[in-house]
């Protein structure tokens, strides 16, 4: 009885953070249109504007998926993106929102919201990618139910830290260890997200067809984000720019207690902890 009151008190904490304390910077993301900052990029005839171009929907169907990618790159910034993704029955379907760089050996950032059958809880697996290799999946269950309401999530990305977000509650850290030979991004990446079928990524059920055309919605096309022009353009680790400050250089100690208690609570996977895959952990997991 301990455990499950203290879990409903978590739960409404989180409640509390995500719709009662402001937002950060770049909350202004609803009177932002959609072909401000964004373009379609493939699956054309899938795609639906919503509240005069405020929000954007993706469709898939056996024909064809459908995605949008920003119309620069960025060099650091705190990106974010309100979805609905798809309900029902949605196993097989995967809906992305992430950063990309592009070429050989590219730097990425990824939310990855894994479908399931009707009933059963999404996944959310988050992976990081610097100098084309990746391998560094996590995943958590979320405390809500994603396909009933917009929520909102971001990634913060400067030269001391990644953070992943969800309502603002941070819900994964990958620090910059150059150092001691840890890959991080620092390529330019632009913004994209995506409706596509991965049955062979989300489990061992596959997509059922006769729930589609499958759905999912953005909001928030504001980028509080370093625009470059070049690899070689390093202004965008200016302490100018707010989220280059030193208050983002790591939590403060109301986000590491939610951090802590995400891990405790939501996570179900960690590259980090599985000895089968990594007998000896990668070493950015040793620090």
């Amino acid at each position: 009885m301990v455990a499950h009151m203290r879990s409903l008190i978590f739960v409404f904490l989180l409640f509390l953070v995500a719709h009662v304390f402001p937002i950060a910077k770049g909350s202004s993301s609803e009177q932002i249109s959609f072909n401000q900052n964004y373009m379609v990029t493939w699956g054309g005839s899938h795609v639906v504007f919503l509240n005069q171009g405020k929000e954007i929907q993706l469709a898939m169907d056996k024909s064809s998926g459908s995605g949008f990618r920003s119309k620069w790159n960025y060099g650091s910034g705190i990106f974010h993106m309100k979805i609905k993704v798809p309900g029902r029955d949605s196993a097989g379907v995967v809906t992305a929102y992430y950063l990309t760089s592009q070429g050989n050996k590219h730097d990425e950032l990824d939310f990855e919201f894994l479908g399931n059958e009707e009933g059963k809880p999404y996944t959310l697996q988050t992976n990081v990618f610097a100098d084309g290799k990746g391998n560094r999946e996590q995943r958590i269950h979320l405390w809500f139910d994603p396909t009933a309401n917009f929520h909102d999530y971001k990634i913060l990305w400067n030269q001391h830290q990644i953070v992943f977000y969800v309502d603002n509650i941070p819900i994964r850290v990958y620090k910059n260890n150059r150092k001691i030979g840890v890959g991080y991004p620092s390529k330019p990446m632009e913004i994209q997200a995506s409706l596509w079928q991965a049955d062979w990524a989300t489990g061992t059920a596959k997509t059922n067809w006769n729930y589609a055309p499958f759905k999912a919605n953005f909001q928030g096309f504001d980028v509080s984000g370093c625009q470059v022009q070049s690899s070689n353009d390093q202004h965008c680790v200016s302490n100018n720019y707010w989220w280059n400050g030193k208050k983002f250089w790591q939590l403060d100690s109301t986000q590491q207690r939610q951090y802590e208690m995400v891990k405790k609570k939501y996570i179900i996977y960690d590259y980090c902890t599985d000895r089968k895959r990594y007998p000896t952990p990668p070493l950015e997991c040793r620090h």
